[in-house]
């Protein structure tokens, strides 16, 4: 029976490196399931999950461990959670606006508060196109927990937007 196991790779970014770790999931009876990687600023660093053979797990860590003396620090977790099913309503949030320190803490505190879990966020500073000004725009999935008075938590998001000078924008996301 297969277990399913998440794992994280950071490390100095090469060609090569994530066919290196799909060679070894491979290698070993591994069904990549699914994740999330990128570059920022030379450092590679993704996320997975897959699925293997129990008995193959140990000879999976082994090979692993071997791409780590390339500079890679890996770490395999079981994900005991995989078969738990999350409540709540999944939401999309875009930000928009003039970039300055403090942005995400700001928009995250008031997720916190309201209970909401981050599932996915990516950030860029972009130039705008007409102006030059730089700009700072997010997209994330949310989580809303059932308790969540969404009416509350946009009204509290729109304080912030205006305090910050940047445009907050929900969207639900159907079917998830």
């Amino acid at each position: 029976m297969p277990i399913p196991l998440a794992m994280t790779i950071i490390g100095p970014d090469r060609t090569g490196l994530v066919e290196a770790v799909a060679r070894a999931v491979a290698d070993h009876g591994g069904n990549w399931l699914e994740s999330r990687m990128c570059r920022l600023g030379g450092e590679f660093a993704g996320i997975l999950r897959i699925e293997i053979p129990a008995e193959k797990k140990p000879a999976l860590l082994v090979a692993l461990q071997k791409l780590q003396a390339n500079g890679l620090q890996i770490l395999v977790r079981d994900d005991a959670a995989a078969a738990a099913k999350a409540s709540g309503k999944q939401t999309k949030l875009e930000i928009v606006g003039s970039d300055r320190p403090g942005i995400v803490r700001e928009i995250t505190s008031a997720l916190a508060r309201a209970g909401v879990n981050v599932e996915e966020f990516s950030s860029e500073v972009v130039s705008a196109p007409m102006s030059g000004e730089i700009l700072f725009k997010a997209v994330a999935r949310l989580r809303l927990p059932d308790h969540c008075d969404l009416a509350a938590l946009k009204t509290d998001l729109e304080k912030i937007a205006a305090d910050l000078l940047v445009d907050v924008s929900f969207a639900e996301i159907s079917g998830k």
